[in-house]
């Protein structure tokens, strides 16, 4: 059938964030894959729940050869460094070159990645990709559902398919119907013609999720505009971390016929700019949440989980603030457990002291200004390799490198502490260091919302806390100097400039 060129670059910029993704970050991969070149590309992303392996299996599904290029993922942080954008769009390009003549390029992206040097590190690598094989080629991409969309990434690509979920269960879902989308262009669909909407305010990012309201209904109203106009949308809801000038969400859609393209996401733009004021939710103060958690948990059979939703290291935390476990040990929480605390050094020293040990130490609390390491005497309860393999919906099959892991409690709070961050949004994080989930009172995981896949199920009631921490839950808080004038940096509030 058709030769296709396979790669991928993924990184969400938190712009406010206090540390930098480099090469090693990208060599490292945390949850996902490290950096991978050539052939083993495909082994090494195989059978995990993201759009590159969906869009693999769906590809080869339908007979087409793929040719590998280069695939990475770094954690959610600040900037990536121009080094390590520079070197990883080289080995994709060269990737490319290598593989001339290609009848298609497919790049899995996020779409929020802010470099050094650049505001739109994924315009820029499609407008270089589109460079390098022409204007007729067709280059397709899938995106993250947290994508700032810009003019200038739909202008590179012939298209370009979003996540449609949040958490993100549909991952390689996604690139599956991104393989789909290109077999039609290969095969003479003239669903090229494209519209772009872009949304004036800010998301929270708490309140992005497409299992509550309002993005439940807005991700219906999508498939029935996609059935009446007969197009492909997406609804991109933006990281609303970054401090560019198309941070913020978006529609976008492709489809044979322009005004009905156009039509299309129009209709869904207005759908959502008339639930604006519908983003909101409670967040509570990390005591007043653990309060309320104690409270509830005295009469209930299942856990109550809070969210530390500011040390989100999906969103560019450091997963190492101490705001959560000190209102934990200070109000006594019975049966509590926090993850992950990522502390390298603290994970060496248990694995030095081993099992049943007592450590005095300060724990985490390094990155954040303001915050301070936990002092404290902690025993140590079990340790791992942090070779930890995903089974919640959101990390299904991810083979992570955590690197040396413990479970460190004290008093009546274990902390499951690790040497690389990833999200907590998979019970099994905790499981490899001998917490069992199921059987806690009070769960504390350091996430936003895609904890939400693997955790709702076993829990009594969840409450969004904010410790203090660098993904600040309040984006009309946050210093901006570079968004575009006259966005709203809260739903319903302030415009920007």
């Amino acid at each position: 059938m058709a030769r296709i060129a396979v790669g991928g670059f993924q990184h969400e910029t938190n712009t406010f964030a206090p540390s930098k993704a480099d090469l090693a970050a990208f060599q490292v991969g945390g949850a996902w894959p490290p950096l991978t070149t050539g052939p083993a590309l495909f082994e090494a992303v195989r059978g995990i729940n993201i759009s590159v392996s969906g869009f693999i299996d769906e590809a080869e599904r339908l007979g087409h050869t793929l040719l590998p290029t280069t695939w990475c993922a770094a954690s959610p942080s600040a900037h990536v460094t121009e080094h390590a954008f520079e070197h990883v769009a080289r080995l994709i390009l060269d990737g490319i070159r290598a593989a001339l003549p290609v009848d298609a390029v497919y790049l899995c992206l996020h779409g929020a990645m802010v470099t050094e040097h650049l505001e739109d590190g994924e315009g820029e690598l499609l407008a270089r990709v589109r460079a390098l094989v022409g204007p007729t080629i067709p280059v397709v991409a899938s995106l993250d559902y947290h994508s700032n969309t810009t003019p200038r990434m739909v202008e590179s690509a012939t298209g370009m398919i979003g996540y449609r979920t949040y958490p993100h269960i549909d991952m390689a879902e996604t690139g599956r119907r991104a393989a789909i989308h290109l077999h039609d262009l290969l095969h003479g669909s003239d669903a090229v013609h494209h519209a772009l909407r872009q949304l004036p305010f800010l998301v929270p990012l708490n309140w992005q999720c497409t299992t509550t309201e309002p993005t439940r209904s807005l991700m219906e109203a999508l498939r029935e505009l996609e059935r009446e106009h007969e197009v492909k949308l997406t609804y991109t809801a933006g990281f609303p971390a970054a401090d560019i000038h198309h941070c913020g969400p978006a529609v976008f859609g492709y489809g044979p016929v322009p005004a009905r393209v156009r039509r299309a996401v129009e209709s869904l733009a207005a759908e959502v700019a008339v639930r604006e004021g519908d983003f909101a939710g409670r967040l509570w103060a990390p005591e007043e949440g653990v309060r309320e958690a104690m409270r509830i948990a005295a009469h209930a059979g299942r856990p109550v989980v809070l969210a530390d939703t500011q040390d989100n290291p999906g969103a560019g935390g450091d997963s190492d603030t101490t705001g959560m476990l000190r209102a934990l040990v200070e109000l006594d929480a019975p049966g509590a457990a926090l993850g992950l605390m990522v502390d390298h050094e603290a994970a060496l020293a248990a694995h030095a002291a081993g099992l049943g040990a007592e450590l005095t130490l300060g724990l985490g609390g390094r990155s954040f200004a303001g915050d301070r390491p936990f002092e404290a005497t902690f025993r140590v309860e079990a340790l791992g390799d942090g070779r930890v393999r995903g089974t919640g919906p959101m990390y299904s099959g991810a083979r992570m490198e955590l690197g040396p892991m413990a479970c460190l409690r004290v008093r009546d709070v274990r902390v499951a502490v690790a040497s690389h961050k990833a999200q907590l949004a998979d019970q099994s994080m905790y499981r490899h260091v001998g917490i069992e989930p199921t059987a806690q009172r009070i769960l504390v995981n350091k996430s936003s919302v895609h904890f939400r896949a693997d955790f709702e199920p076993i829990a009594e009631t969840i409450l969004v806390c904010v410790a203090p921490g660098p993904m600040v839950a309040d984006c009309g808080a946050l210093p901006w100097t570079r968004l575009r004038r006259g966005m709203r940096i809260r739903p319903l509030g302030p415009a920007f400039g």
